[in-house]
Formats: structure tokens, C-alpha cells, sequence
């Protein structure tokens, strides 16, 4: 008979995991789309910039975009960087996009009030015993660490009612509960970060390959019989420049906004260590003070 019990009271039942599983999956398909739709978006506004601001022919000698850009013109200049340029600024677009995107989400997920003060209130909560109180901060707080909290607080009352599973299997409930809770809620602050990441690499490669375009430009315009020609030779050089400076600047975004979102997300995941830490050990005190009266 003892057998058999220890072998029903399986600390997390199977069947919720599906909704679960399946909130995750819509979740990750939305961002997929959401991901899509942003870099068409990007490389459609970045190709109109291209053609009609940069290649206004106001920018050019003769007022035509073929021509050698004004001297001093920013504008003109960028545009001799040649077809390269819509990408890198699609990139950089892309970088602006998302970490607006990230930080809005992660700001959100930060709770109305600040990290530190929620955590310690949760804390203050948990030593006098009063988890409804607890609740109530989560409610207020709400955001991605406050549902983490709420949840292991909720699986806590629920195993202090429990009367078919012993002290060790209830802590594991807990903890297991704050886990899968986690392992919902991160997904969705690292999303997008992959993305700009990559272009961290990938920029840099970009414009080193328009560098090597306008490199061959230019030593075509050396390779001419009879003299060189000087207008093909320079823009050979400035596209491979324009390029090459384009390309680093993205990259050097990219890779602050990604160390930047990396090291928030790093903090939320510390405070709800600490504030799963603290439900657990919470949750043993007290059945362990209750076992003693016992």
C-alpha cells in the first residue's frame, strides 16, 4: 500500500503542461511573424531612402545621381557607397527596431515598481508568513518576474493544503513549479535578441564586402590604359569606405544594445532566483516548525 502511494504522488501532474506548451508555441509564432514583418518593413524603407533620399539628384554634380556627389554632401556621399548600402541600412534599421522593441518588453517585465523593492517586499512577506500579502504585491507589481512569484506562491498554498505527498516531494512541487513558470517568462524577454546578435556578425561582413566592390572599382580605374581614371578611381575608394564605416557602426550598435538587453535580462533572472530561494525556504521553515509541534 505504501508502494503504491509513493508511486501516485507525483509531485507535478502531467496534463497542465499542455496549455502551457501550447501558450509557448503561439507566443514563438507571433514573434516569428512579428520578426518577418519588421526586416521586409526595414528593407522596403531602407531601399526608398536609398533611391529617393540619398539618390535625389540635388546631392550630385549636374543633378544627377550618376555624377560625382557635392563636395561636402553627406547625402550624395552615402549613396556612391553603392547597392550594398540598402542592406547595412536594413541592419541598421533592424538593430533600432528591435532594441526599442526589447527594451519596451523588458521594462514591462520589470513590474511598475523596481526589482529590488518587490523582491525585498516579497521577502518581508514570506517571514511573517503572510502569503496573501505576498499575492497582493504580485498583483501589483505584475510583470514577467511578478507571474514567476505568484505562481510558486500560488503552488505553495496549494501544498500546505496537501496532505498526500510528504515535506520533500511539496518543496520539489515548488521549486518544479517556479521552473516551468521561468522557463515560460524568459523565452519571451530573449526573443528578438538572436537577431541582433547576428547582425552584430553579419554587418561587419557586409560592409567589408562593399569594401571589396569598390576596391575592384577602383583598381579597375587604375588597370585602364593610358591614364587612370580619376573620377572612377575615387569612387571606387569611397564606396569601399562608405561601406566599410557603415558596416562597423551597425555591428558596434548592435553588439551595445545586445550586451545591454543581455545584462537586464541577467537581472531579472537573478531576482527570481533570489525570490524562488526565498518561497522554498520559506516553505521548509514552516514544515519543519509545524512538524516539531507535532
Amino acid at each position: 500500500m505504501e508502494q503504491k502511494n509513493a508511486l501516485n504522488t507525483s509531485p507535478r501532474p502531467t496534463t497542465p503542461a499542455a496549455p502551457k506548451a501550447a501558450a509557448a508555441e503561439k507566443s514563438s509564432g507571433g514573434a516569428s511573424l512579428f520578426s518577418v514583418i519588421v526586416i521586409i518593413l526595414a528593407f522596403v524603407v531602407a531601399y526608398v531612402i536609398f533611391k529617393f533620399v540619398l539618390g535625389n539628384g540635388s546631392h550630385f554634380q549636374g543633378g544627377v545621381n550618376t555624377n560625382a556627389p557635392l563636395p561636402g554632401d553627406l547625402l550624395g556621399t552615402v549613396y556612391s557607397g553603392g547597392n550594398i548600402v540598402p542592406i547595412l541600412i536594413t541592419m541598421f534599421l533592424c538593430v533600432i527596431t528591435f532594441s526599442i522593441e526589447r527594451l519596451l518588453t523588458i521594462s514591462k517585465a520589470k513590474g511598475s515598481q523596481s526589482i529590488e523593492g518587490f523582491v525585498r517586499t516579497v521577502r518581508q512577506k514570506l517571514n511573517a508568513n503572510d502569503i496573501n500579502g505576498a499575492l497582493t504585491a504580485c498583483d501589483q507589481q505584475k510583470g514577467s518576474v511578478a507571474n514567476v512569484v505568484k505562481a510558486g506562491l500560488l503552488k505553495y498554498k496549494e501544498m500546505v493544503t496537501e496532505r498526500g505527498m510528504n515535506n520533500d516531494q511539496k518543496v520539489l512541487a515548488i521549486q518544479k513549479e517556479i521552473e516551468e513558470t521561468t522557463a515560460l517568462e524568459l523565452p519571451m524577454l530573449e526573443k528578438n535578441l538572436v537577431i541582433i546578435s547576428t547582425i552584430a556578425s553579419v554587418a561587419t561582413l557586409t560592409g567589408l564586402l562593399g569594401t571589396v566592390f569598390g576596391m575592384i572599382s577602383a583598381f579597375s580605374a587604375l588597370a585602364q590604359a593610358g591614364s587612370p581614371d580619376a573620377v572612377k578611381l575615387a569612387a571606387g575608394i569611397s564606396e569601399a569606405l562608405i561601406n566599410t564605416a557603415f558596416g562597423i557602426g551597425t555591428s558596434a550598435l548592435a553588439i551595445i544594445a545586445y550586451n545591454y538587453f543581455t545584462s537586464k535580462i541577467d537581472e531579472l533572472t537573478y531576482s527570481i532566483d533570489e525570490a524562488g530561494f526565498s518561497i522554498v525556504q520559506t516553505f521548509g521553515q514552516h514544515t519543519t516548525t509545524q512538524t516539531a509541534n507535532v
